[in-house]
């Protein structure tokens, strides 16, 4: 465990830091996802639904990539708005082209690879374990992703944001 800590304070230092990146790349959501309303049932339980996060199809990863972070948030509430308020997930990939599955909400355990690089930063009645799906209750937020190519070295090296829908 103290290995994949350093990993992932890594990674989010180096995405934290990063300069005006060299290389940017296409997300396309899939799954009944379209980026303008929340597909029904992919909010929380909270509010009676059971979401995972959206699938996503990658091209144009830059050379050197060897994992996706996304980071999900919620443009309208302020907390949860930046730098993987409702989590970051990490996604090991191969070669220029990716697809990301569809993530469970509050899972902690992943398989293939995969792995919850923050949780989200709900507390309360919002906490969860990884990813926290929109859950403000239907006022209509404003939730996206910003998913960034990392590198062995976990070095951001493109990123591209891809708007979830409303909820």
């Amino acid at each position: 465990m103290p290995v994949l800590r350093t990993i992932l304070t890594v990674a989010a230092l180096s995405v934290a830091a990063a300069p005006a990146l060299a290389a940017d790349f296409k997300v396309k959501l899939a799954g009944g996802w379209n980026g303008k309303k929340v597909p029904a049932g992919q909010h929380c339980k909270l509010f009676g639904g059971n979401g995972a996060t959206p699938p996503m199809v990658i091209s144009g990863l830059p050379n050197g990539t060897k994992w996706v972070l996304v980071q999900y948030n919620d443009r309208d509430y302020k907390p949860l708005s930046t730098k993987g308020g409702h989590g970051a997930i990490g996604f090991p990939v191969k070669g220029s082209n990716a697809q990301l599955p569809a993530i469970p909400a509050n899972a902690s355990k992943l398989p293939n690879g995969i792995f919850v690089a923050s949780k989200a930063r709900g507390t309360g009645k919002y906490a969860s374990k990884g990813y926290l799906p929109p859950c403000s209750g239907g006022k209509g937020n404003r939730y996206f992703a910003d998913v960034f190519a990392m590198t062995a070295e976990n070095k951001s090296i493109g990123s591209a944001r891809v708007e979830m829908g409303r909820y």
